[in-house]
């Protein structure tokens, strides 16, 4: 059987004049019920040789028309016979219509698998592991293009290592099947002047196993097809070559170029055919040459019909073509460099086509190809992927921020008023214990209304706790902004909702926090000096009372009279009291200010805890998986780890980018 193009449905004429489709019934009709054919099988076997196929070129050499040897069978088939080739069916020695099955030779032979090289396979890795860690950070379509680099390497992987798939792409009138068959050495695909000409990609493969392949592309066995077996042995090192003639890019037809851009994804290196007329086209450049850049190294780009330019016009023309693909950022592999061929040649007058079967010999023998284009399409993916990894600003969470985020839930807590109550509470106590009795009655009876201040905060009035959340609003927005600031939107919008997350409820516990902390239970702890103090304030409070007594015994005349040593004995009680007293506030205010110390220090420390467990560890948990993805995508790029640094993970993150 061999191959008809898409797009006819009935079967052209040949050039030695072959019957329609039309003059097939009679025979269809016989096979379908079983009847032999004119060979005597039931099914039609393999056809003659010597036509053409439908494209319009004829088939490869060895088969024989009706004056040429008997059909062969299976076990005299051609090695090339390994399913790849659609055969035509022939009846009474003459070319007939066309059969619905292959005829088989031999099973196909065994191929390596392509083997990746170290480098890339680290590549891949990371990249997998990126995709992985991703997927709760970005979306399905950010990530659709890592994910089909990955599933096609793992495809490509599995099929022939031996086996090197080129397509051919060009505009419409480039002359790219004309180079086709040139290659080939026989007309396989169709040449004229109806456009578009090539309506389906056409496979030619210089050896056996290449079958998976050409089937990854889609390409049915009836578009497959063989070079001329001279070609094959005039240059043995393009065996492993599958030559691919693709659709125009350019056509009018929208599945042609869905199919030339589909075939493109999954070729390993691509010849571009261009023309006098259209090398400078703008699709061509914007569409597939600058985006394809970073595949310098499995491109050519050939000038073709360079026969119709006079002088050094063809010259002139290559240096124009060449300084349009450096604009493109297409690295020209010219003085040993690696990357794009550029040559000039005609399809037509084979002028130039040798120098690119040289080209292509060298570059099948490598059997580099699909390495480079897998490592080119990962660097594809990881450029597409870099805004939502990498940027070129610090970011982060520093130490000041982090400070100033624990002193703005302190004030919202209202750590330093509770250091100041604290201390006022210390002094109090210690103004009770040591003051004089007069005095303590004096201040008993003013304090007599008031709640005790020395053994819990006093909860703050409505206006003061809508003004304390607000503060833990505003610092839980601060430092948000500051730890996202800088970083890629996907893992910024991380930051901010684990920040937004951890707020909920803080002010809440900010408020159990503080009452829970911000004083101890019962009465200041007293200084040892303290019962010494008050022993002397009693001493002078009794001399007080004797010398009252004494004076009063002498005015009833109980005691003798005898003024100095009672009024003596009132005085320094009247006097040393007060005087103990102020000596006590003096000593009492370095404990009293420690203490109030204490009690700021303590509840600033248990609001930066909760405000640290609620807000700064959940973001800085954030910042430590970017920084994971961070360093995976460096793995991706190539780079190792050096694309970021963090420092202070724990309570909170410092990224330096690059």
């Amino acid at each position: 059987m061999t191959a008809v193009t898409d797009q006819d449905h009935t079967e052209r004429p040949d050039r030695r004049g072959d019957t329609s489709c039309d003059d097939d019934r009679p025979e269809r009709d016989d096979r379908e019920h079983g009847h032999p054919g004119e060979d005597g099988r039931g099914a039609a076997g393999p056809s003659g040789e010597g036509g053409h196929d439908t494209a319009g070129g004829p088939l490869r050499e060895g088969r024989t028309g009706p004056a040429g040897p008997a059909r062969r069978t299976g076990t005299d088939a051609s090695p090339w016979d390994d399913g790849l080739i659609a055969r035509r069916m022939t009846g009474n020695g003459g070319e007939g219509p066309f059969a619905g099955a292959e005829s088989r030779g031999p099973g196909p032979q065994a191929v390596p698998p392509l083997a990746y090289d170290t480098t890339l396979r680290l590549r891949l890795e990371a990249l997998r592991e990126l995709v992985g860690s991703s997927r709760t950070r970005l979306d399905n379509r950010t990530l659709a293009e890592a994910g089909r680099v990955l599933q096609e390497a793992a495809v490509r992987r599995r099929l022939s290592g031996q086996h090197t798939v080129v397509a051919i792409a060009g505009a419409t009138g480039s002359g790219k099947s004309q180079l086709f068959n040139a290659l080939a050495g026989v007309p396989i695909s169709e040449t004229g002047v109806r456009r578009p000409t090539t309506a389906a990609p056409i496979a030619c493969s210089w050896s056996d196993g290449a079958a998976s392949l050409i089937e990854r592309l889609g390409i049915p066995p009836r578009l497959r097809r063989r070079p001329l077996q001279a070609t094959v042995d005039a240059d043995e090192r393009l065996r492993g070559l599958v030559l691919v003639d693709l659709p125009d890019h350019d056509s009018a037809a929208v599945q042609h170029r869905e199919q030339v851009d589909r075939v493109l994804a999954l070729v390993d290196a691509v010849i571009w055919v261009v023309d006098p007329e259209k090398y400078a086209d703008a699709m061509l450049h914007e569409r597939y040459l600058r985006p394809m850049a970073a595949h310098a190294e499995v491109m050519f780009v050939v000038l073709n019909q360079i026969d119709r330019l006079p002088g050094e016009a063809a010259e002139q023309v290559l240096d124009d073509l060449r300084r349009l693909l450096d604009e493109d950022g297409i690295a020209l592999g010219e003085y040993g460099e690696p990357g794009t061929t550029v040559l000039a040649l005609s399809a037509l007058t084979g002028d130039g086509v040798g120098d690119l079967r040289e080209a292509l010999a060298r570059f099948v023998v490598e059997r580099g190809a699909p390495a480079r284009r897998i490592s080119a399409d990962v660097d594809v993916a990881a450029a597409r992927l870099w805004p939502v990894y990498a940027t070129r600003r610090r970011a982060g969470l520093s130490e000041e921020a982090r400070e100033e985020f624990s002193d703005r839930l302190a004030d919202a807590v209202g750590a330093t008023a509770a250091g100041e109550a604290a201390e006022r509470a210390w002094l109090r106590n210690a103004n009770r214990a040591c003051g004089t009795p007069w005095l303590r009655l004096w201040r008993w009876c003013q304090d007599r209304g008031d709640p005790i201040t020395g053994r819990q905060l006093l909860r703050g009035q409505p206006d003061e706790e809508i003004t304390a959340r607000q503060r833990v609003e505003q610092a839980v927005r601060t430092v948000a902004d500051r730890a996202s600031a800088g970083l890629p939107a996907p893992w910024a919008q991380a930051v901010r909702e684990a920040a937004a997350r951890g707020a909920q409820g803080l002010p809440e516990a900010l408020d159990a926090l503080a009452v829970r902390a911000g004083l101890p239970p019962g009465r200041p702890p007293r200084p040892g000096w303290w019962p010494v103090a008050v022993l002397v304030q009693a001493s002078m409070t009794l001399l007080q009372f004797v010398g009252g007594l004494w004076l009063l015994g002498q005015i009833i005349g109980v005691v003798p009279p005898n003024l100095g040593v009672p009024v003596l004995l009132m005085v320094i009680g009247i006097v040393g009291g007060p005087l103990i007293e102020w000596s006590c506030r003096m000593a009492a205010r370095g404990p009293a200010r420690r203490y109030g110390q204490e009690a700021e220090r303590r509840l600033r420390e248990a609001a930066a805890g909760c405000g640290r467990a609620r807000v700064l560890d959940p973001v800085a948990a954030e910042l430590l998986r970017y920084l994971e993805v961070r360093e995976q995508y460096g793995r991706v790029v190539g780079v190792g780890a050096g694309a970021g640094t963090v420092t202070g993970v724990g309570t909170g993150a410092r990224i330096g980018g690059g």
